[in-house]
C-alpha cells in the first residue's frame, strides 16, 4: 500500500476511534507528521551497528521529534499516582496511551522507506502506557504493523529506565512487557547510566530482555577506573540471560574505544556516520 494510502487509512481509523473529526496524520516533504493537540510529532532514525563490523546495520532506533514542548522525565511519584485507580487517573492514562499510539504510528510509517528484511526497529513505549493497559499489550500496534506489511518479530519494544527508584514498580512492567513478548515483539531495556541498583539487576533477571542498552556518554561522565570492569560484569549478566548489549551515544573516538573494549554487541552514535 502506498504511503499516502496508509496515511488515509490510519486517519480514517483515528477518526472512527475518537468519534470526531480527528485526522492527525499529514505528509510533509515525504515525511509523516502527527498532530496531538498543540504538539507536532516527527521521527529521527539512528542505525544500530555491529561493534565487530560497524558497516553492518542490524536495526534502527527511532527518536521522537516534538515541537512546542520539551520531554519530561518520569518520576517515581508519577508512577505511584498512576497505579492508583480513579476516574481522573484513567483519563490521564487514556491521554498517554493515545499519544503513545499516535507517536508509534508516525514512526512506523516513516520507517517504511528504510525498512529491510531482517532489520529491527527499536520503539520506546512510555512506562505509563504499559501500566495503563491492563491486558492484550501490543494488540493495537500489532494491527498497525501488519497493515504496513511488517511483523512484530522485527519490532523491539524499548522500556526507558530514567531513575532507579521507579524500578520498585517493576512487577507490573514485567507483566506488560511479557504480554508484548507473547505477541512476538522483542524487548529492550534502556538505561541512561552505568547501573548498580539492585532493582535494575532484578528487572534484567526477571524480564530477560533481548537487549540492554547504556549511554556511552553518561558512562564517560560518571566513570572512574572501575567503569570497564562494571561494563564487563553487566555484559556477563546480559549474556547469561540470552541478551545482547548496546552502547548508545558513541559520538567520538574515546567512546568508540570504550565500545570496542566493553564486550558489548551493538553500537549507535555519530562516530559511525561517516561509514
Amino acid at each position: 500500500m502506498a504511503l499516502l494510502d496508509l496515511v488515509e487509512y490510519f486517519n480514517n481509523r483515528f477518526e472512527r476511534e475518537h468519534h470526531a473529526n480527528y485526522r492527525p496524520l499529514v505528509i510533509e516533504n515525504n515525511q509523516v507528521m502527527g498532530f496531538f493537540g498543540q504538539l507536532r510529532i516527527g521521527s529521527t532514525f539512528s542505525p544500530l551497528r555491529q561493534i565487530a563490523n560497524p558497516a553492518t546495520i542490524t536495526g534502527y532506533a527511532v527518536k521522537i521529534k516534538v515541537s512546542a514542548c520539551e520531554s519530561q522525565h518520569l518520576y517515581s511519584y508519577e508512577i505511584e499516582n498512576l497505579t492508583t485507580r480513579s476516574e481522573e487517573k484513567n483519563t490521564n492514562f487514556e491521554s498517554v496511551i493515545n499519544f503513545d499510539r499516535l507517536s508509534r504510528t508516525v514512526h512506523m510509517l516513516n520507517y517504511l522507506p528504510i525498512a529491510h528484511l531482517g532489520e529491527e526497529l527499536f520503539l520506546e513505549v512510555d512506562p505509563r502506557h504499559i501500566l495503563g493497559i491492563k491486558k492484550d499489550h501490543g494488540a493495537y500496534f500489532e494491527s498497525i504493523i501488519e497493515q504496513c506489511g511488517l511483523t512484530t518479530k522485527n519490532t523491539v519494544v524499548v522500556l526507558a529506565v530514567t531513575g532507579g527508584s521507579f524500578l520498585t514498580y517493576n512487577e507490573a512492567l514485567v507483566r506488560g512487557l511479557t504480554n508484548y513478548r507473547r505477541r512476538g515483539y522483542r524487548i529492550a531495556i534502556r538505561f541512561d547510566h552505568l547501573i548498580s541498583d539492585k532493582h535494575a539487576f532484578e528487572l534484567i533477571h526477571k524480564l530477560k530482555p533481548d537487549y540492554v542498552s547504556l549511554s556511552a556518554r553518561q558512562i564517560e561522565a560518571e566513570s572512574g577506573n572501575t567503569a570497564l570492569k562494571k561494563l564487563h560484569a553487566l555484559k556477563q549478566m546480559i549474556t547469561d540471560t540470552q541478551g545482547q548489549g548496546i552502547l548508545r551515544q558513541v559520538d567520538h573516538k574515546k567512546s568508540e574505544l570504550l565500545a570496542r573494549h566493553s564486550g558489548f554487541d551493538l553500537v549507535e552514535g555519530r562516530y559511525y556516520d561517516i561509514i
